[in-house]
């Protein structure tokens, strides 16, 4: 039975995601990837040019699923606060539900690796903060407050670094302490009613 294009590639990254899940995974080599699919290394060879394009890979899996919802959550909800919460536990929920994917947005499976991975990942991370910071924006303008231009610059970026803290607690917790932990409480706290927020 022939597979479809791209399909063994897609396994090969699931595989990868799978070992990133391990609560104290070892260093992931290509043998060890090969192994678990029960295929050689040549194989792997064949569909990635290098470990480092796997783990591209993910990034541009990441990427893909977690700007495809938050533009649908943009699009489908008008009211600042509310895309705010929405995109804020998108992330939160994402992290929870694929603890791998966790490893990478918070760089630990990327240590040792090529350094242009990490360049990109922070590059995802600064595209989440501009949208918290434009969703502030928008927050603030429905709420006729008069927020500086900092604050929002400044309050977005406080929200990036609560989300990475949590992405980083449930990794170093062998994922059992969870992102979405006290998110209801925290969300009060987070989007609060200073810049006509959380009314």
């Amino acid at each position: 039975m022939s597979r479809q294009p791209g399909e063994r590639r897609q396994q090969i990254l699931q595989a990868l995601a799978q070992m990133l899940e391990e609560p104290q995974p070892e260093k992931i080599t290509t043998a060890a990837l090969a192994q678990r699919l029960q295929v050689s290394e040549a194989a792997l060879y064949r569909h990635f040019a290098s470990k480092a394009q796997m783990y591209e890979g993910l990034i541009e899996f990441i990427e893909q699923a977690l700007f495809t919802r938050i533009n649908r959550i943009v699009s489908e909800e008008a009211q600042g606060v509310r895309q705010l919460y929405a995109i804020l536990t998108l992330l939160l929920a994402f992290a929870e539900k694929n603890p791998g994917m966790t490893r990478v947005l918070v760089g630990e499976a990327l240590v040792h690796e090529n350094e242009r991975l990490q360049a990109r990942v922070n590059q995802l991370h600064d595209r989440l903060e501009a949208v918290l910071r434009q969703s502030l924006r928008i927050a603030a303008s429905q709420q006729a407050a008069a927020v500086p231009q900092d604050a929002t610059a400044a309050h977005a970026n406080a929200l990036i670094c609560f989300v990475l803290g949590r992405w980083h607690q449930f990794a170093r917790s062998g994922f059992k302490r969870l992102p979405t932990e006290y998110w209801q409480a925290q969300a009060a706290w987070l989007l609060p009613p200073a810049y006509g927020l959380g009314e």
